[in-house]
């Protein structure tokens, strides 16, 4: 709202240009002294004047208090649903630009609720594109104008904040967030349906990767009860994508392949390119779980030619990790190792996860053609990428295979280091990152 004297000048000029007396503007329910009082600028008229003030004028109430035709803003609301629509169905980087342009133009109109709207699709265009510091600071920045509105208002661009850090192989950080937010939003009894649905299919990833099987199933549970309350066909379906994680990890393939579908056939209904996707990866996973080859081989292709076209780097060189361990499996070890170089030029700009997983495969195909100096190299890479992440399965996981290379060869006290150290980094079930928060990545 502008500042009284402003707001008078204004309630004057639209009173005079409508030939009326302060008298015929104040009745029925307030008086010409209020109406001379309010036009000198000396009182701060209440929301309910200017909005009866603007019915007599002819006006709106955001055109009286702000001097701003109420048609900008939905217009600038129906462009930034477009600039949605693009991300979804075209490419992150054409987004930005709609976004960009339309930031400045909320900020000239000084209206923050678009603001962050803007400054949240600009992080969406950036977690597709591989920015991650970016995506951070547009959600930071999202957070940082809605930090007047309730906190279920916030819960977009936590999330966000948090699946950049997620990529990033910051596990513990991204949890945290979360956690904290679901925490807050029960304590002060913001049962919020959507908020918590978003924030509960987003952890479940941090968990899963951290060992804490027991609170992913948890969160699982807690998004299926809560996501008939749900109007957003959007978030519902990444609500059955996460979920299917959930599935996988107690062994339950039918029942992921099932929840993948349902999400998959969702996006397809909604046109969403990058998610329909990630469908497409998981459900590649799932066949090479259980062990049908070339139909995963079918479904990573068919995900990573579609990131590919949106320039989606990051999570192209994710699905590229496991569509060369399925080549790997299929003795194709030339072209696993082709795809394995692309993703680690990205080690340094972006997260350990997918870079550790990399070299991982890199050490296993080593070991298969007997260069053991070569697969420790690889694997006490991949450890000292992996250990920055916290991804405890994945680590165990590497020990493993790193004691065993170094048992064959003799190396007894080397590998009983090696197990020590996955036996440390494997989490007890269930646990939980509630505590003092985990310091912020630089």
């Amino acid at each position: 709202m502008d500042q009284p004297a402003e707001i008078g000048r204004r309630v004057q000029q639209l009173r005079t240009r409508g030939g009326m007396t302060q008298r015929q503007l104040a009745e029925p329910a307030y008086s010409a002294a209020y109406i001379s009082t309010l036009e000198s600028g000396r009182v701060r008229p209440s929301e309910t004047a200017l909005r009866f003030l603007a019915t007599r004028l002819g006006t709106t109430y955001e055109e009286l208090a702000t001097g701003r035709p109420a048609h900008l803003a939905t217009e600038l609301r129906l462009a930034l649903t477009d600039a949605q629509r693009t991300l979804a169905t075209g490419a992150a980087d054409e987004a930005a630009g709609h976004y960009r342009s339309l930031l400045a133009e909320a900020e000239r109109l000084e209206l923050p609720a678009e603001q962050a709207e803007a400054q949240l699709g600009l992080g969406d265009c950036a977690l597709e594109s591989g920015e991650l510091p970016a995506a951070r600071g547009h959600f930071a920045a999202a957070e940082a104008l809605l930090s007047g509105e309730p906190l279920p208002r916030r819960a977009r661009a936590i999330r966000g904040r948090a699946v950049a850090h997620l990529l990033a192989g910051e596990l513990r950080y991204a949890c945290y967030l979360l956690e904290s937010t679901i925490e807050e939003l029960e304590a002060r009894g913001l049962a919020d349906p959507e908020a918590l649905v978003m924030l509960y299919a987003a952890v479940i990833s941090p968990y899963i990767d951290m060992g804490a099987h027991a609170r992913a199933a948890h969160a699982a549970e807690t998004a299926l009860a809560l996501a008939p309350q749900v109007g957003d066909p959007a978030l519902v379906a990444g609500m059955h994508r996460q979920v299917a994680r959930t599935f996988l990890a107690e062994g339950r393939t039918a029942d992921a392949d099932a929840s993948l579908a349902k999400a998959q056939s969702m996006y397809r209904q909604l046109r969403l390119a990058t998610d329909l996707a990630h469908c497409h990866w998981m459900r590649g996973y799932v066949k090479a779980q259980s062990g049908e080859l070339t139909a995963a081989e079918e479904e990573l292709r068919t995900a990573r030619s579609i990131l590919a076209a949106r320039r989606a780097a990051l999570y192209t060189a994710q699905v590229e990790v496991e569509l060369a361990d399925v080549l790997r499996r299929l003795g194709r070890h030339g072209e696993a190792a082709e795809l394995l170089s692309g993703v680690l030029d990205l080690d340094d700009h972006h997260g350990a996860v997918h870079a550790g997983g990399a070299h991982r495969l890199l050490g296993l195909m080593a070991e298969e053609r007997g260069d053991t100096e070569a697969a420790e190299e690889h694997y006490v890479r991949a450890l000292a990428l992996l250990e920055r992440s916290g991804a405890t399965g994945d680590l165990a996981d590497l020990c493993r295979l790193l004691g065993d290379l170094l048992r064959r060869a003799g190396r007894t006290e080397a590998a009983l280091d090696a197990y020590r150290t996955g036996l440390g980094h494997r989490a007890a079930i269930g646990t939980t990152t509630l505590g003092p928060a985990p310091p912020g990545p630089c």
